[in-house]
């Protein structure tokens, strides 16, 4: 998977969906305005390039509610724009119901995905979440996607050039054998 080592839960999960005819994607971020949209939009459009957009659900959530119904970050949306992303998606916070809903929730950090294991209902809902650092497969020191939202432009790209390679190897992990 990645040039880490990887959760031995993550690899477990991505085994189990391996040949599900409709996946089903949930991306996790702390205010769902930079890193999830980014991640939802560029993993719908790897499944566009690889002909099979209709196999997926693809979402985003933030685990905070402070940016509920807004669009994603500005500055986000003119980065991602600049590599022909256009994210349209209007911030929500994940819920309960969402671990009932999709078969594989990806938290950006280790607060995402602690927030995401105490929101899980049930030890089955929290085997449904993996780190998108496990994903990762480009030499970089990143243990996790981090979070733009303070840094200036050199953040954004950052954060983009590690979703392109995570949805890449995701996407590529959940199709083959």
């Amino acid at each position: 998977m990645a040039n880490h080592d990887v959760n031995p839960n993550t690899i477990r999960l991505i085994n189990s969906l391996k040949g599900k005819e409709k996946l089903k994607v949930l991306f996790v971020c702390l205010g769902n305005i930079c890193r999830s949209p980014a991640a939802e939009e560029v993993f719908r459009q790897v499944t566009v390039a690889h002909g099979h957009p209709d196999a997926w659900t693809i979402d985003s959530a933030g685990t905070g509610r402070w940016h509920i119904g807004q669009l994603p970050d500005n500055r986000m949306r003119i980065h991602a724009r600049h590599r022909g992303y256009e994210l349209t998606h209007h911030c929500r916070q994940v819920t309960e119901s969402d671990f009932d809903t999709f078969d594989i929730i990806i938290g950006m950090d280790a607060g995402n995905l602690s927030d995401l294991h105490a929101i899980a209902p049930s030890p089955e809902a929290e085997a449904k979440i993996a780190p998108m650092a496990d994903f990762i497969t480009m030499a970089t020191r990143y243990d996790h996607i981090p979070d733009p939202y303070y840094e200036g432009a050199e953040g954004f790209e950052l954060v983009l050039d590690l979703l392109e390679d995570a949805c890449q190897n995701l996407y590529r992990q959940l199709t083959t054998d």
